[in-house]
């Protein structure tokens, strides 16, 4: 990076930092440049929003507050525009798409939010807004709430991330099975096929890489270090609960045998935004002639191996910012 200041080279840095937001104190990894020669510090606008994110994310956690994807999709489940959501809530006419653009809800606010993604709550706002509503809208937004009431948990869900809470320990990513069928498809369909080995450092390379640049992870899967590099926690069940991915025996002229996750499906990466598909794709194109075993040594180097081969604790996704092979 050339810097700012002298025009001469900048340097990379990584520091542990402290940040008090809303009145509360928040430690975070900040990223920035430092002038080689003058030691000024200098930031891009990405690199502010990772910072940020990486405190808004905490103080979400911390006060129950949604995540804008869930804001978002709350919103669509119900079937509702920002400006009938910010109605029946009592919030101000452009809050609730202040809130699906990032901008984060008050604690109060938040926990309004919270509650209402349970269907029989929701419903108690819906009638406090009938009049406000008018007769023919009460109705329809009444009987959608009742769609909602039906829709059942995919009981998938707690077998491969064994939570329903985003935290650090999952990257603060979205805890979604059909985003991590479809990371898993677009692997599968760029390497024509992905052995279980090379599948468990794409997705953790995918997901440390992004929590890096971004403050946050893609896939929401957990990470542990085994001998053979880190992998995702429940990894197995990941791969084996998707209809359409199959899992073929392969057997090599040594007489080792592996098994090579393929599929005739195509993936769809609609949901997911700009920047993590850019980051699925530089993952896909770092490691895409790289073999299982090779990816595996590779993964060997890092500090998120290092560090936690031999203990029972979950990859920090702080080690992201140690990265060194991508």
């Amino acid at each position: 990076m050339i810097s700012p200041f002298t025009g001469g080279h900048a340097t990379l840095k990584y520091e542990q930092r402290e940040l008090e937001y809303r009145k509360e104190k928040y430690s975070y990894i900040a990223q920035f440049y430092e002038d080689d020669e003058t030691h000024e510090q200098f930031t891009t606008s990405e690199m502010d929003e990772a910072n940020l994110t990486q405190v808004y994310n905490q103080y979400r956690v911390v006060h129950s507050i949604p995540f804008v994807d869930e804001i978002i999709a709350m919103r669509e489940n119900y079937g509702l525009s920002a400006l009938k959501m910010s109605l029946i809530l009592g919030f101000g006419d452009n809050q609730y798409r202040q809130y699906e653009e990032g901008y984060v809800p008050t604690e109060t606010n938040g926990k309004i939010l919270k509650a209402c993604q349970n269907p029989i709550i929701f419903e108690t706002f819906v009638q406090n807004s009938h009049i406000q509503l008018g007769e023919k809208n009460y109705t329809k937004v009444i009987a959608k709430v009742e769609e909602v009431k039906q829709q059942q948990d995919d009981v998938r869900l707690p077998l491969i991330y064994g939570t329903n809470h985003r935290n650090r320990a999952n990257g603060f990513a979205p805890l979604s099975l059909e985003r991590l069928h479809q990371i898993l498809l677009y692997f599968i369909h760029r390497c024509g096929g992905v052995f279980n080995t090379k599948m468990n450092k794409l997705l953790f390379y995918a997901d440390f890489y992004h929590y890096r640049q971004h403050g946050q992870a893609i896939s929401g899967l957990s990470y542990k270090a085994i001998k053979y590099g880190p992998v995702p926690l429940h990894w197995d069940r990941a791969y084996s609960l998707f209809d359409d991915i199959s899992q073929e025996i392969v057997e090599f002229d040594s007489g080792v045998t592996g098994t090579k996750l393929v599929s005739d499906s195509q993936p769809n990466l609609n949901s997911f935004t700009a920047e993590e598909r850019k980051s699925l794709e530089l993952i896909a194109d770092t490691f895409i002639e790289t073999s299982a075993k090779e990816i595996s040594l590779v993964s060997h180097d890092e500090e998120a191996w290092k560090q936690h081969i031999g203990t029972p604790q979950l990859i920090d996704f702080n080690t992201a910012f140690k990265l060194k092979a991508i």
